[in-house]
């Protein structure tokens, strides 16, 4: 394998009784084959060993602390206890899934914070399954961003979903449409495209960043005939975007903005809402994009894909969006460091 990095990614172990532990699994049985940086999985070491003989992996797990993965994980998958059991069986989660998922996703930030991580990969997690456990958040990135906090100012939270071929990011996350709408300023739209061109920047390595604004009504509003929005508020956040020196061009009609040659005029699309934003990006890269948390104190990136409970346990999960997930969090790494 090649030289690994200085410190591993720190795993987290997502809903116990969905795919994560399949796909972390065949991640790491994969790990000579893709070159795989190293990591760690937070979680229940127990859980695991059930998990690898459902699927009748061939696997050594290894209990170890976060400064011991670098030097097993060549020969067997490291697991780092949360003190949080997981009885959950596989598409079956239970009263532990809630609590354990949780541990995990709070120790990784801890380890990342302080230096014993590059960075926090996480596992997809269940949201109906921690709401009935009184989690009040609207997902992952909305957790990270208040585990973010510092001197009790929460920093804001941008949501990027990213593959080679396109990436997209939604101005309002997880809210209904209606919400969408209210929420939509020209104070947002600014500070988010802000915190894009920064860290296209510093830790994807562009050093000018191309960055593609869309529209929020049919066809860009035609102007004003479908909508105003684009006039009173979008047009101006890129009128302010342009006198800070940062490289943004619409309000784009969202429906012709992700065909291929549309692709190449630009480094991130940036939409005004959920699904504008992320139907473009999973039907073209399903099983490679990677959802990357910006503005935070620390990276995270996650597979783009959700628990998947009817397969877990099953050995039809593929991996390929969590290896993706764990290749950019170590890229991205590698380039903060530089």
């Amino acid at each position: 394998m090649a030289r690994q990095p200085a410190k591993p990614l720190a795993l987290t172990l997502g809903e116990p009784a969905g795919i994560g532990p399949d796909i972390t699994i065949a991640a790491w049985l994969k790990r000579r084959e893709l070159d795989l940086p190293a990591f760690y999985l937070l979680g229940d070491e127990a859980l695991i060993a059930r998990r690898a003989k459902a699927l009748g992996a061939d696997v050594r797990i290894a209990s170890v602390s976060a400064s011991g993965a670098l030097s097993v994980f060549a020969e067997a998958l490291p697991v780092v206890a949360t003190g949080e059991p997981a009885s959950a069986e596989p598409g079956k989660p239970d009263a532990s899934s809630a609590p354990a998922a949780l541990a995990s996703i709070r120790q990784a930030v801890t380890d990342v914070r302080e230096g014993r991580a590059g960075a926090v990969v996480t596992n997809p997690i269940a949201k109906s399954v921690l709401y009935r456990a009184g989690f009040r958040h609207p997902g992952h990135t909305e957790f990270l961003a208040e585990l973010a906090a510092e001197d009790g100012r929460v920093p804001q939270p941008v949501m990027m979903l990213w593959s080679p071929r396109l990436a997209v990011v939604p101005v309002t996350i997880h809210v209904s449409l209606r919400d969408a709408l209210a929420q939509l300023t020209s104070e947002l739209i600014v500070s988010t495209v802000r915190i894009v061109a920064t860290e296209l920047k510093s830790r994807f390595g562009i050093s000018n960043p191309r960055i593609a604004i869309s529209g929020l009504n049919p066809h860009a509003g035609e102007d004003g005939s479908l909508g105003h929005e684009e006039q009173t508020v979008i047009a101006p956040a890129l009128k302010a975007l342009r006198s800070e020196g940062i490289e943004a061009k619409g309000p784009l009609p969202a429906d012709t903005m992700f065909h291929e040659a549309a692709r190449n005029s630009y480094d991130c699309a940036v939409c005004m809402y959920h699904d504008q934003a992320l139907i473009p990006i999973k039907t073209v890269a399903f099983d490679d994009a990677v959802n990357v948390t910006l503005g935070l104190p620390f990276i995270r990136t996650s597979p783009d894909h959700g628990t998947a409970f009817d397969i877990a346990g099953t050995g039809k999960a593929n991996p390929a969006s969590l290896i993706a997930a764990l290749r950019l969090a170590s890229r991205m790494a590698a380039a903060k460091i530089r």
